[in-house]
């Protein structure tokens, strides 16, 4: 059984707290979580990711500019980047995906959209 490494970026913990419940429903899933884009950026020079999850609002780096890190990664180029916000605006949408993220996802969040999309962007089947 293969097992994926998701990285969680969001400065409130209880959505954070949400975001994990969800995933937990996938077997052979690694959760990390950090708590802004500075902190995600460490967890990503420390470690390798198969998806990333963030917020756009945090504080010290926001997630669009962790996008746009990443995305000047040669490490981290083709991992897929799924960002859940609460800025619904469609030019936040236009922006975020223009800068490489592969999803964007508004809250109130589901959880069976957050199944939905990482299942996708990992190709998992089950």
């Amino acid at each position: 059984m293969s097992t994926y490494k998701i990285l969680i970026v969001e400065d409130s913990p209880t959505m954070r707290q949400l975001i994990v419940f969800a995933l937990k429903r996938i077997r052979g899933l690694t959760i990390v979580e950090a708590n802004d884009g500075v902190d995600g950026l460490k967890k990503l020079s420390a470690d390798r990711f198969d998806l990333i999850l963030t917020d756009i609002n945090m504080p010290i780096m926001d997630g669009l500019k962790l996008v746009s890190l990443v995305r000047n990664d040669p490490n981290y180029k083709a991992v897929p980047i799924v960002i859940i916000t609460t800025e619904g605006a469609s030019e936040d949408r236009e922006r975020a995906l223009a800068l490489g993220a592969n999803d964007y996802i508004t809250k109130p969040i589901q959880t069976t959209q957050i199944l939905d999309v990482a299942k996708r962007l990992l190709n998992i089947t089950i």
